[in-house]
């Protein structure tokens, strides 16, 4: 294997860290409702933070799969969007730093990568790892979002249980970095947070919040949240503005509603997972958000 250290340099200087917790979410991977990537773009936008470790997108990305946004200007190019994957330090509203590492999810050298991870886990002295992300799922937005959690040992999850059984599924950067430090020894945590299906492709703070409450808990690190709180309710109430205009949208959320509330109960023992469970009326559903879903993607949160 290449030397991991080619794959990043220190920006910054952390010898005053004492133990902290890296939080980890890359962009490209399943994340329903934008859960983890607006969790990340939240505390980075609110909290002061500095760079100190920066990985070389070069030997990294794809520029091919997902090509840089360039600038041209009349007659010359003038600007150049360059992707960044890289760690900052940052600190809760307490004072207490903690890590955070986003950007791309990488196109390649997942195994170095991983490694290169755990180089820097050992010379910041991480005590824990924390990634989340969004999840489609066959349940209403007029429920509480539910949340799968999975880490290295079973005590990191505080006891929560868990809807899927042993399945396979497609694998990321994410879960390969939590994989392979449990392997190591570290501590690792993640979250799935369950977003109502209709709203996937959506931003949908509502979401993020859950996620950063789930890290919160875990973690001890205290987080601002009103922003967040407020985003979420004009989503909110921009949603029910769609379902009052029209009845079958809403007939719809309450066939979700009924089924929500028969599995929460226990009479229902299927699995909510959107992609195996029959909807009613899934494509009226659909098709009733699609301009709702247009609108917020061209809105910031």
């Amino acid at each position: 294997m290449t030397d991991p250290t080619d794959l990043y340099r220190l920006d910054g200087d952390v010898s005053n860290l004492r133990d902290p917790v890296l939080l980890y979410h890359f962009e490209g991977f399943v994340d329903a409702g934008a859960a983890g990537r607006l969790a990340v773009e939240h505390l980075l936008s609110e909290l002061d933070h500095s760079t100190v470790a920066t990985f070389d997108v070069d030997r990294l990305l794809d520029y091919r799969s997902r090509r840089p946004v360039m600038t041209f200007d009349t007659d010359r190019w003038v600007s150049c969007e360059t992707p960044e994957l890289s760690v900052r330090l940052a600190h809760d509203v307490a004072g207490t730093p903690f890590l955070v590492l986003s950007g791309p999810e990488p196109d390649r050298e997942w195994e170095l990568f991983a490694a290169a991870v755990a180089q820097l886990v050992e010379r910041f002295g991480v005590r824990r790892l924390v990634t989340t992300h969004g999840i489609p799922m066959a349940i209403p937005h007029t429920r509480p979002l539910g949340v799968t959690a999975h880490a290295t040992s079973p005590e990191l999850t505080d006891g929560q249980s868990s809807n899927f059984g042993r399945v396979k599924v497609p694998g990321s950067a994410a879960s390969l970095i939590e994989f392979r430090l449990g392997e190591k020894g570290h501590e690792a945590v993640g979250y799935a947070v369950h977003v109502p299906h209709y709203l996937a492709q959506a931003e949908y703070p509502q979401a993020a919040i859950t996620a950063l409450i789930a890290v919160s808990r875990n973690t001890g690190l205290v987080f601002p949240m009103d922003t967040l709180h407020a985003a979420a309710d004009r989503t909110n109430n921009e949603i029910e503005e769609q379902i009052r205009g029209s009845a079958e949208l809403s007939t719809a959320i309450v066939g979700l509603e009924q089924q929500y509330d028969a599995f929460a109960g226990g009479s229902e023992r299927e699995n909510l997972i959107a992609e195996s469970t029959p909807m009613p009326t899934g494509d009226e559903l659909a098709a009733q958000f699609e301009r709702f879903l247009a609108e917020r993607g061209d809105q910031d949160i």
